[in-house]
């Protein structure tokens, strides 16, 4: 069998973060394959990579779905090794804890926790028996402070953080990484218009974000950034 190509899988691709990632991987030659929802933009904002367009593989995925994310691994592991995952995939509703719906919660949850570790147990194995690979969680302040309007958003970030610190610790003898980003308010369309209007001149650029964590993630020795915290240098949005 030829050898397995090896690749970075960023869950969340089509916006903000996630597509600053993806073309901050893919500039510097990594091969990216970059999952979303809607794939559509995906495939618009390949344009911007002048001539590396080849290194990004545009997936349409739904991390909630375990069947879709069995299928899609079967898939691409026949032609990639997914030497590294970017759990960056996320959702929320900055409603209160009484005004969130069942619905809404069940959302947050499957996409911000379930479906982070759905990935993470699907490259595990592979990246256990080839004693190497990187896992990588874009996670957020609100599991380092409390802020209002935010309880399913926290306990769904607070949870990855908590099973992959765990699991950081069960597979540190599989030479196999596990950074978790810890960003503050950042311009993204996770935000709604009218606090992207008021506070956007004050929150972090995703593409300085994305320089931030291709560096770590770049680094390549018996050093490793476990978690690192950002925020915008006027602090956090109150």
């Amino acid at each position: 069998m030829d050898k397995l190509k090896n690749a970075v899988w960023i869950t969340g691709a089509s916006s903000g973060i996630g597509k600053e990632l993806v073309l901050e991987f893919a500039r510097n030659d990594e091969l990216v394959i970059a999952s979303s929802r809607r794939v559509n933009l995906i495939e618009n904002y390949k344009k911007e990579l002048d001539g590396k367009e080849s290194n990004v593989i545009p997936v349409k995925l739904d991390i909630t779905n375990l069947k879709s994310i069995e299928d899609f691994y079967k898939d691409y592991s026949k032609d990639f090794f997914i030497a590294a995952l970017i759990n960056n995939a996320g959702v929320t509703s900055f409603k209160s804890a009484q005004e969130d719906s069942l619905e809404e919660i069940k959302e947050i949850i499957e996409v911000n926790l379930l479906g982070a570790i759905y990935s993470i147990k699907k490259v595990l194995p592979k990246m256990i028996e080839m004693n190497y690979g990187t896992i990588i969680n874009i996670l957020s302040v609100v599991t380092q402070k409390v802020f209002l309007g935010s309880s399913a958003y926290s306990a769904s970030k607070a949870g990855l953080l908590a099973y992959t610190n765990s699991l950081r610790e069960e597979i540190r003898k599989n030479n196999i990484r596990i950074i978790n980003i810890i960003p503050g308010a950042t311009k993204t369309p996770i935000w709604n218009s009218s606090v992207l209007e008021k506070h956007s001149h004050r929150m972090m650029s995703p593409e300085d974000l994305a320089k931030l964590v291709y560096y770590v993630y770049s680094i390549k020795s018996n050093l490793v950034t476990e978690e690192i915290v950002i925020r915008p240098l006027e602090g956090d949005l109150e």
